[in-house]
């Protein structure tokens, strides 16, 4: 790639990353949050069995399949037709979101109890339990539709090169549900209402913030219908396998929350937690990388230009695997400290903590999986091809059920973790294996390469911390001291890693560094 497409690439995810970060730093805090006021217990497995719900539909109707159909089409609309036919084409996007996720939407809150009947099974023993879920699920329904048109949005936006503003419009949503229980706890008698309110609040904040960017780039919405549009009819024919391929792996996700309700009490809210954090940098790293390079590659194949799809492929793939590698092995690591001092206080004790830890230390082997998908799967939408990724996906939700019933005896809840990981890693190597009968000049050996060479910094680096045993020079009896113990971990790991990677040539590390060195002239 040459040296002006490689800077783009790397500061447009710079500045996701930098976004996104601020919002995951939010939604730990929010986190925080739950566990301070309502722990892992019951109302708080209540809480996450039924946000579920909507949160799944969202990956279907919001940032799942609409954003990766939507953004290949409306990329190519703007190269072709201009930004008058790109700005109808979103339009009628919208508009179809509103009547479909609308019908979605009465259907769901119809049908909620029997919908937490199959996805919750283990609540039917407490009807109290069963009861409020299913109040929390009809109350945030809404939510569903805020989040999606909010998608199609940040497609359209992302398209015109403006990639800031989406990625903070999150941090909207976790300020609702962090404000929402600190100000309304004492006026609930189920205090755990207020953080439906607040996930309501929250959308629509997230959904208000890009307006303002919209307008700017001179988007209006009207509302328009109109089914047999070639874009939509395009859209429909992408959109079609991404939720079938979806679909399945959302069924996985209800698969594993109606195991996990059959377990122990507070196995749901353990690998919610665990979930949380290892979602960090994979939305810091995976989703921004992932963000960037979508419409990046549609304007590559929009432009039918083969090499330079093969060059984003390979600068994007490269640095998620940089930055993504470590973050799994400080998180196996060191996982233990962090969720004491992200969580431990409050209703969430010692226990959660030790619990917690044994799922994120299996989640953070898929962790890699779960980054990469979000890079190589919008090579082939951009190609105008679903199906595959939808073949691949039902594939890992099948090796996912299976290894449900194989691990549950060997780690107990944890044992969903272990089987989310390596169906996660599983999806990703099928995406990888057969990309190269897609995209002529996908170099392997550059990859497994890259692999092998960050995976050994990264482990040479964590076990140099290991070894310094920094617990053993400073207490954690307090807030301070677990500050410094993770702050000193992460900083000393950090720099053995860039110091080794710079020792084996690893080429990311100059490019960072090139980027960040730009900026600081730049001020």
């Amino acid at each position: 790639m040459d040296n002006k497409e490689t800077q783009s690439i790397a500061a447009s995810a710079g500045k996701v990353s930098g976004a996104t970060a601020f919002s995951r730093v939010m939604g730990l805090i929010r986190e925080q949050v739950m566990a301070y006021f309502f722990g892992a217990g019951m109302a708080t497995d209540a809480f996450v069995a039924a946000f579920r719900i909507p949160n799944l539909l969202r990956d279907l109707f919001a940032e799942g399949a609409l954003s990766s159909a939507f953004v290949p089409v409306f990329k190519d609309k703007m190269v072709t037709s201009g930004n008058k036919e790109a700005f109808r084409l979103a339009n009628l996007t919208i508009s179809s979101l509103l009547l479909v996720v609308g019908l979605v939407i009465a259907l769901g809150i119809i049908f909620t109890p029997a919908i937490i009947y199959i996805s919750a099974n283990g609540f039917t023993s407490d009807p109290g339990k069963f009861n409020l879920t299913v109040i929390l699920t009809r109350l945030m329904f809404v939510y569903l539709l805020l989040v999606s048109v909010s998608a199609a949005f940040m497609g359209i936006l992302n398209s015109f090169g403006r990639f800031g503003v989406p990625a903070m419009s999150p941090a909207l949503f976790n300020l609702g549900m962090i404000l929402a229980p600190i100000f309304l706890y004492s006026y609930f008698s189920v205090p755990i209402y207020t953080l439906a309110i607040g996930v309501i609040v929250g959308g629509i904040g997230q959904l208000v913030f890009q307006i303002p960017s919209l307008l700017r780039i001179g988007f209006k919405f009207r509302f328009l219908i109109d089914f047999a549009d070639e874009g939509v009819r395009r859209m429909g024919r992408l959109i079609s396998p991404m939720i079938l391929g979806l679909s399945a792996s959302r069924i996985n996700i209800l698969v594993n929350t109606l195991l996990a309700s059959l377990l122990i009490e507070g196995a749901i809210s353990y690998l919610n937690y665990a979930y949380r954090l290892m979602h960090f940098p994979l939305g810091v790293f995976g989703v921004a990388l992932g963000t960037v390079t979508l419409p990046k590659v549609s304007d590559d194949v929009a432009r039918k230009d083969s090499r330079q799809l093969v060059r984003t492929f390979h600068e994007a793939i490269g640095l998620a695997f940089f930055l993504i590698i470590p973050s799994a092995v400080y998180l196996a690591g060191f996982g233990e400290e962090l969720i004491r001092l992200i969580y431990q206080r409050g209703a969430f004790g010692p226990e959660a903590t030790v619990q917690t830890t044994r799922a994120l230390y299996l989640y953070s082997f898929g962790l890699v999986g779960f980054a990469g998908v979000r890079i190589v799967a919008p090579v082939y939408y951009a190609l105008s091809d679903a199906k595959r990724p939808m073949y691949y996906s039902v594939t890992a939700v099948a090796i996912n059920i299976a290894l449900n019933f194989a691990f549950i005896p060997v780690w107990g809840f944890a044992g969903l973790a272990a089987a989310t990981s390596v169906a996660g890693l599983s999806n990703l190597l099928l995406l990888v294996i057969n990309l190269k009968g897609k995209v002529v000049g996908v170099d392997y050996s550059h990859i497994i390469d890259k692999v092998f060479k960050v995976l050994l910094c990264s482990l040479a680096a964590m076990l140099a911390v290991k070894l310094i045993g920094l617990e053993a020079l400073i207490a954690p009896v307090n807030l301070m001291g677990k500050i410094a113990i993770v702050g000193l971990q992460i900083a000393i790991m950090g720099i053995i890693y860039i110091l080794l990677a710079r020792l084996l040539k690893v080429n990311e590390v100059t490019k960072l560094m090139e980027l960040l060195g730009r900026r600081q002239r730049n001020r």
